[in-house]
């Protein structure tokens, strides 16, 4: 019983912890691009953590390169608007979610190891439609007033 707890409450610490832990980091980042984070916009620039719940938004010569925990791959066009709504992935079990909205303008997805264990885990929303992501490679192209 005294194992079970043991494990129970190292478990529990190690969602706490996740929860604090970035979802990926800035790869690259050209022209005009931010982070917006709890209402606060900062530079995007190589390099900076990228947490669950961003958003990054380029202008018309920006684009970002993100790599996440999982090695999911995003690459943010000019224009855009992409909002990491929520993010969780377990390294050791490589299970968790990742939910993201595409507002406007493109994001190219190189899927990574969260979509390979947990078939439906992964989602992409624009205005007009939801993609439910199995492993692939796909880019999403949002135009203005769609």
């Amino acid at each position: 019983m005294k194992t079970i707890i043991t494990m129970l409450a190292a478990s529990i610490t190690l969602l706490a912890n996740a929860a604090d832990l970035p979802a990926g980091m800035i790869k690259t980042a050209k022209g005009s691009a931010a982070i917006e984070r709890d209402g606060q916009k900062t530079p995007a620039k190589a390099g900076a953590a990228l947490m669950a719940s961003d958003r990054v938004v380029t202008g018309a010569d920006g684009s970002v390169g993100i790599t996440l925990r999982d090695e999911t791959l995003l690459a943010v066009g000019p224009n855009s608007n992409v909002w990491l709504e929520k993010y969780a992935f377990d390294p050791t079990s490589h299970e968790g979610t990742l939910n993201a909205t595409v507002k406007k303008g493109t994001l190219g997805v190189i899927s990574g190891k969260l979509s390979k264990q947990s078939p439906g885990a992964v989602q992409f929303r624009t205005p007009t439609s939801i993609l439910g992501v199995r492993g692939t490679e796909f880019v999403i192209d949002v135009k203005d007033g769609e």
